[in-house]
């Protein structure tokens, strides 16, 4: 049986979840009013629309926010507003559909009474929504992952070894001169006007800084894991994500790097166009 999308699934739990609400609500409407089935199912699914307009902002706010610590704060805060207004809303559908002329005083009271069930509501939407974006990211984070090894694979063959290497590089270790070819190089670091290349369990000094090195270095399958660093990629031995959205890389020698998330696009963008060449 084929595997479905995940956003077809989630729009089929959404819209099992609304229905089934709106059924469970048009038992309780034709006891207490004696209407219909289809009357009490249509009045059901016009109070509850307010929650489809909830859902949409739960997920937006998920989704900009990527389901970090930040997004159930901010949600949290919009109870607040959401709950209030969403009993509001319903509220006001109720009375144009009864066609009673409550005052405003007698919606707000009949809103107030309403807010135990639009906070379970607004607790469950969320609850669905965090389950549903963590999926997600970890979802993405299993394909980047199996991408980006799939990559180091090809970029550590031996075919994968560029025809015509790039210039040695001479490097200061201590008062010696150290001929280095640039696929031995693991990463590169900042130190001001100078560059401290390591290798083989070794480190020395370029007089160049990074952003000069690192033109010199393009053909050697260099690329950025921070504004600070390059990093070989024939040379990773291993990728893990982070909590926050970086990088783990650990390198042949057992050294550990960060590919920050502002670098991490254009590091993986770079792994694919390399793996693929």
């Amino acid at each position: 049986m084929p595997r479905l999308p995940f956003p077809a699934v989630l729009g089929a739990f959404a819209v099992y979840s609304y229905g089934a609400t709106t059924v469970s609500a048009s038992w309780f409407l034709r006891r207490d009013y004696g209407l219909g089935v289809i009357e009490s199912i249509g009045w059901a699914g016009l109070i509850f629309s307010p929650w489809i307009a909830v859902g949409l902002v739960v997920w937006t706010v998920l989704r900009l926010t990527e389901a970090r610590a930040r997004a159930v704060a901010l949600l949290a805060g919009l109870t607040l507003a959401i709950v209030p207004l969403a009993a509001i809303a319903t509220t006001a559908i109720d009375r144009a559909l009864r066609g009673a002329g409550w005052t405003f005083g007698e919606v707000l009271h009949r809103a107030i009474d309403r807010l135990p069930v639009a906070i379970l509501l607004y607790t469950a939407v969320v609850a669905a929504g965090l389950a549903a974006a963590y999926w997600l990211r970890a979802d993405r984070h299993r394909r980047e992952m199996q991408a980006l090894s799939d990559a180091l694979e090809v970029l550590r063959a031996p075919r994968a070894v560029t025809p015509e290497p790039p210039a040695t590089l001479i490097v200061a270790v201590g008062r010696r001169r150290v001929p280095v070819s640039p696929h031995e190089i693991e990463w590169v670091s900042s130190a001001g006007n100078y560059a401290v290349v390591h290798w083989r369990d070794q480190e020395g000094l370029v007089r160049e800084t990074l952003q000069q090195l690192e033109a010199r270095l393009e053909s050697a399958r260099f690329a950025r894991g921070h504004r600070s660093n390059l990093i070989n990629l024939a040379r990773v031995a291993d990728l893990r994500p982070l909590s926050d959205g970086a990088w783990r890389a650990t390198m042949d020698s057992g050294a550990e790097l960060v590919i920050s998330r502002t670098c991490r696009d254009a590091f993986l963008a770079r792994l694919g166009r390399r793996g693929s060449a």
